[in-house]
């Protein structure tokens, strides 16, 4: 398969990741990287970012700056387009894997 394909994909499921966890409680980038890590996901910030802010242009994601400890850092949550969107991932990738699964 060639790698294009597969980062295409890849990068399709690490924003289904990312809804998901942003659905479940705000986060923000560092800890992203590290969630993402654990999933096998060698993610750089350089390649997350960019994820984030056409995330949250396309109105799937809002972002809340909150100083902690000085420091200005941005937290992420969903929002109900984002849920919206959540959601038919989700139908559309339990589809396929019962499709391709058995």
């Amino acid at each position: 398969m060639d790698s294009k394909i597969l980062r295409k994909l890849f990068l399709g499921f690490i924003e289904i990741h990312i809804l998901h966890h942003a659905k479940k409680k705000p986060f923000y980038g560092s800890w992203m990287i590290e969630e993402l890590k654990h999933h096998g996901y060698d993610i750089s910030p350089g390649t997350l970012y960019p994820i984030l802010h056409t995330l949250c242009r396309e109105g799937l994601l809002s972002v809340e700056e909150q100083n902690v400890n000085g420091k200005i850092r941005k937290y992420y949550s969903i929002t109900k387009e984002g849920e919206d969107v959540l959601i038919k991932a989700k139908e559309k990738a339990l589809e396929l894997i019962n499709e391709i699964g058995g």
